[in-house]
Formats: C-alpha cells, structure tokens, sequence
C-alpha cells in the first residue's frame, strides 16, 4: 500500500518546482525587465510573458490550496509565522497583475514609468520573498507543544533566509535571462546573451555560498542522505543540471539552456524536500514539536479522495499547459 503522507509530500513537491518553473522565468524576467532600453523592449520584454503569467501562478494557487486541505496544521503553522511577508507578497503578486494590464492603458512616460517600476519591485519582492519562506522552512519557528507559532518577525528575517530568498532572486534571473534569449531576436538578443552569463556568475556564487552556510547553520539538513543513499542521485543531477547551463549558452542551445536551468530548479526542490524530510516546519525550540507530515496531515480518507481528485485533475493542468505553449512558442516581435 502507498504511503498517503509521504505520496502528498512528493506531490507537494511537484507543485512547488512545476510552479518555481514555469513562474520562475516570468519573475526573472520582471526582475530584468528594469534593464530594458526604451518602451518597445520593455513592451516586449511583456510580451515574451504575457500568454502565460496568469496560467502559470495557477502553480501556487494549487500549491496552497493542496497545503491548507493535506496539512492543516502546517499550512495555519507557516500563515501565522509568515502572515507579514505573505501580505506583502499578496501585494507583490497583485501589483505585478495590475502593472501588465495597466501598463499599456496610457501613453504618458511617467503613467507607464510607474507600471514599469511596479512590475519589477513586485517580481523582485516574490522572488525574495519565497526564498526567504524556504530558508525559513529549514531553519525552522519557535513552536509550542500545540504547533502554534510563538516568535515574531525576527524569527523570519534572519540572515540565512535572507540569504535563501537572494539565492532565489538568482536563480529566476538566470531562468529569465535564458528564457528571454529564446525569445527575442537580433540586437536585444545579442545584449540578452551578456545578462546570461552575468546572471549565471551571480546564481554560481550565491549557489556555493548557500550550501556552505546551509551544512554550517544547518548541519541536520544532510542526515536523510545517510539515511536514503538514493537520495544522493538528486544532488549528483543537480550538479550535471548547473554544469550545462554555462555548456548550453556557450553551444548557443537556449532550448536545452532553459531544460538545464528547469532541471536545475527540480533538483533543488528535490534536495530541499529530501534536507526537510519527514518535516513540514521544524519547530527552532524543540526537534520534537515540529511539524511532519504525519502529526499535520488530514486524515488518511481526506488525503485518498484528495488524491483521486488529483489524478484526475493534474493531466488537464498540464495539457492545457502544453497546448499554451505551444501556441505561443516561437520569437516576440513588437507587432
């Protein structure tokens, strides 16, 4: 029989890289978006996202609502230690939304100045933002002997999750910086080819950083590796993943430069959930009030229908996904 905890655990995990995926190149491109020269690269720089953004924030959306029905306590645990920064990146997402729609809604510089500067803050503070809820996840909150939260907000923005959440800034910069690059053609493509390499450097040198100081602060996190040798395959690929990247530019391959940096974006979810494991929110005050996915879950009938509808509904997710990008594959060009 399948394990119904550990099987949600992995689904969550899949939500969470389908979603640092496919929303993370149009936050990297959010992020660059500042960089662009003049309203018509901006405008494309746009365009390059705007078939698919709303599809693709459908991720977290599922991602919470999986949480709040397959781990109650977890998802109230993380609202109550996060509720500060995740108004502010309800905010985020919201600003970013308005600032495609309202961008083009005028003419006047200043008017689209502003929707312009919006739409990076916004994309900046998601990235950050998100990074910053994982580093947390792995450091861990104070929680009582009910899973209640009991710190403040200097339990969250400490210096490693502060590092976590520049980490993710990297990281979807890099995925955007590709993305872009397949999208665009001729000058603006040319220019697009240095912010790779740029933004490739700055996610090598947060990257290595970040596990230096995660073995350090966190020395726990690699006790599932002994424990599971297979697991050791996640980081193994993780590294092939982040050598081909710098292989795949240099090729001039940005198809399997943007594969490279998807699979880059798995495997550290993968060696994330492996780090946390069976943890959901580790408890910073006692090892034993922490969270897992046994004493948080549902009940074991609510995570099987769960489960039902999920298989059901994730094949429809990813061929209306597909078919988008389909679609839409191909350059941008301002007309």
């Amino acid at each position: 029989m399948i394990d119904l905890h550990i099987a949600w655990f992995i689904l969550m995990g899949v939500l969470m890289a389908g979603y640092g995926i496919l929303d993370g190149f149009d936050l990297g491109v959010g992020v660059l978006h500042i960089f662009a020269r003049g309203d018509e690269e901006r405008q494309l720089f746009m365009h390059s996202i705007g078939p698919v953004w709303d599809g693709n924030e459908v991720w977290l959306v599922v991602f919470g609502g999986a949480l709040f029905a397959a781990f109650p306590d977890a998802y109230a645990a993380s609202f109550s230690g996060f509720y500060l920064p995740f108004m502010i990146l309800l905010c985020a997402l919201i600003f970013r939304g308005v600032s495609l729609e309202f961008r083009n809604k005028h003419k006047a510089k200043l008017w689209r100045d502003l929707w312009d500067f919006s739409f990076f803050m916004s994309s900046l503070a998601i990235c950050f933002l998100l990074g910053v809820a994982v580093g947390t996840t792995m450091l861990g909150l104070p929680l009582d002997k009910y899973g209640f939260f009991t710190g403040g907000l200097k339990d969250v923005f400490q210096p490693y999750p502060i590092l976590i959440g520049l980490f993710s800034v990297a990281g979807c910069t890099m995925h955007g910086a590709i993305y872009l690059y397949m999208k665009t053609e001729g000058e603006l493509q040319r220019r697009i080819h240095g912010w790779m390499w740029r933004s490739f450097g700055f996610f090598l040198i947060i990257y290595m950083l970040s596990t230096v100081v995660t073995l350090i602060r966190i020395p726990q996190s690699h006790e599932n590796f002994d424990k599971y040798p297979f697991t050791w395959v996640a980081l193994v690929l993780n590294i092939l993943a982040i050598a081909n990247v710098p292989r795949a530019i240099h090729l001039n391959r940005p198809g399997q430069a943007v594969l490279s940096s998807s699979a880059v974006i798995v495997t550290l979810t993968a060696l994330f959930g492996v780090a946390l494991f069976p943890n959901l929110i580790r408890s910073s005050v006692d090892p034993t009030l922490s969270l897992t996915i046994y004493n948080a879950s549902s009940s074991e009938p609510t995570l099987a229908i769960m489960m039902v509808i999920a298989c059901i509904g994730i094949p429809f997710v990813l061929t209306y996904t597909g078919i988008v990008y389909w679609v839409f594959r191909g350059k941008v060009r301002a007309d």
